[in-house]
C-alpha cells in the first residue's frame, strides 16, 4: 500500500459540501463531494453523546492535535475515510449547527454563535492526512489493525469491513439504524447497542446458526436481505407469542438456538405465563435466565435453574444431628450406608466426605430448608440423582 502525506487540507476544506444523515446517524460526504466520510465498511457514528463530539471541538479550539487521518484514493480526486470518520463527522456536525459546546461561562454556543476569531480558528485548523492507495484486501487489512480515536472496532464492525457490499449496506439500514421503529420492540430480547452493530450481529447469528462470517461472505453481493429479515422476524414473533410477559432476563438470551430447538412445539401462553410467575417467585431458583429454556424444554432439566443450595449453617446442623443419632445406634451417619451390609454400615463419615441432599427433590416440591435436608456420603448422593 502506498501512502502520501497531505498537510494542506483544513477543517474548512472538509466541511465544504458536508452532509450528515440524522436518520441513519452517519456523516456522508465532505470535501466538496469528493470525500465519502462513512464507507460501508466503517462503523456507525458513535460520538453524538455530548462528550466525545464536544471533546473534538475543544481540542481544535485549544490547539491540540486531532491525530492522523487516513483517506483511501478510490478514483481521480475521489476519496473515502479509512480512519478518522468519528472526528470528521464531529467537527462537520458542529460547523453545520448540529450541536453546541459550552463556553467558559457555561453558556451553550453553536458554531454560528461563536466569535469570528474562534470560527476562523476552527475552520483554518490544518489536518494531517495520509492518502492511501492499494488493493481492496490491503485496505481492509489495514483497517482491521487500527483503532478509531481510542475505540477499538468490535467483532461485527470488523466483519462489516471485511464483507462490505450491498448486503452489508441493506443489513445496516435495517438492523443498525437507531431510528428504526422496531428497535424498541427488539430491545426486550436483544442486548447491546444498535449503533455498535449488536442487533445486526444477533440477527446474523440467528440466521447463520452461529456461522456469521461464512454467511456474510456467501451473501456479500446480494441486493436483498429478505432471508435475514424473515428469519429474524420469525424468531421475535415466536418468542413474543410464547412468553407474553416481558422480563429483564429475556434480554440477550440465545433465542435463535431456542427457536430452532422448540418452535415446532405447541405451548399455551397462559400456562407458560403462570409457570414463569411461579418460578420467578421461588426463592430457591437462582438463575432466572434459565427458566425460559427450562419451560420450553418441558420443565425437566433442573440444572438450568441453578437451584439455591443448602447454606453452611444448615449443613453443619444436619450433619451434627445425623452423626449424634448414628453413634447412638452404632450405624453410619449416612442413612443409605446404614441400610447396607458392607463395612460402611457403621462408618462415621467426616463432613468433608458428605454432600447435602434434598430428601424430597426440589423438582417434586421439596424445599431447600433444614427439614428437607439430609447429609449423604458422596457416593450415595451422586447415585441418588433426582429420585
Amino acid at each position: 500500500m502506498i501512502t502520501t502525506l497531505r498537510t494542506d487540507i483544513t477543517v474548512a476544506d472538509i466541511c465544504k459540501g458536508f452532509v450528515y444523515n440524522e436518520y441513519e446517524g452517519k456523516g456522508l460526504f465532505g470535501l466538496s463531494g469528493r470525500l465519502t466520510i462513512q464507507p460501508e465498511y466503517q462503523r456507525n457514528y458513535i460520538y453524538a453523546d455530548g462528550k466525545r463530539d464536544v471533546a473534538v471541538i475543544d481540542s481544535i479550539l485549544k490547539g491540540y492535535p486531532l491525530g492522523l487521518l487516513y483517506f483511501t484514493k478510490v478514483d481521480e480526486d475521489k476519496y473515502e475515510v479509512l480512519d478518522g470518520q468519528q472526528r470528521i463527522t464531529s467537527f462537520g456536525r458542529y460547523v453545520t449547527g448540529k450541536f453546541a459546546i459550552k463556553d467558559a461561562g457555561g453558556i451553550p454556543r453553536y458554531f454560528s454563535g461563536l466569535a469570528a476569531d474562534l470560527q476562523d480558528k476552527i475552520m483554518q485548523t490544518p489536518l494531517t492526512v495520509y492518502i492511501c492507495e492499494g488493493t481492496e484486501s490491503e485496505i481492509k487489512e489495514w483497517f482491521k489493525t487500527i483503532n478509531i480515536a481510542g475505540v477499538p472496532l468490535n467483532e461485527q464492525e470488523l466483519s462489516n469491513a471485511i464483507h462490505s457490499g450491498p448486503f452489508v449496506t441493506k443489513a445496516k439500514e435495517e438492523f443498525s439504524n437507531s431510528q428504526n421503529a422496531n428497535v424498541q420492540k427488539w430491545s426486550a430480547y436483544i442486548a447491546g447497542n444498535v449503533l455498535r452493530q449488536d442487533y445486526l450481529r444477533t440477527a446474523l447469528d440467528w440466521v447463520s446458526k452461529g456461522n456469521i462470517d461464512d454467511y456474510m461472505s456467501r451473501h456479500r453481493f446480494d441486493d436483498s436481505i429478505t432471508e435475514l429479515k424473515a428469519y429474524f422476524t420469525s424468531v421475535i414473533d415466536w418468542v413474543s407469542s410464547v412468553f407474553i410477559d416481558l422480563e429483564g432476563e429475556m434480554k440477550g438470551l440465545p433465542w435463535g438456538e431456542l427457536y430452532e430447538r422448540y418452535h415446532q412445539n405447541a405451548y399455551a401462553p397462559d400456562e407458560v405465563s403462570a409457570k414463569l410467575r411461579e418460578l420467578y417467585a421461588d426463592f430457591y431458583v437462582k438463575d432466572k435466565k434459565g427458566v425460559y429454556a427450562y419451560i420450553l424444554g418441558g420443565c425437566t432439566d433442573h440444572r438450568l435453574l441453578n437451584i439455591r443450595v443448602f447454606d453452611e449453617p444448615t449443613k453443619k446442623a444436619v450433619y451434627a444431628r445425623q452423626t449424634d443419632r448414628a453413634k447412638e445406634k452404632n450405624r453410619s451417619n449416612c442413612p443409605l450406608c446404614a441400610l447396607g451390609n458392607d463395612n460402611n454400615r457403621t462408618r462415621i463419615w467426616i463432613m468433608a466426605e458428605m454432600d447435602a441432599d434434598h430428601v424430597t427433590a426440589w423438582s417434586k416440591g421439596g424445599a431447600t430448608d433444614m427439614e428437607n435436608c439430609q447429609m449423604l456420603c458422596r457416593t450415595h448422593n451422586r447415585a441418588k440423582g433426582n429420585r
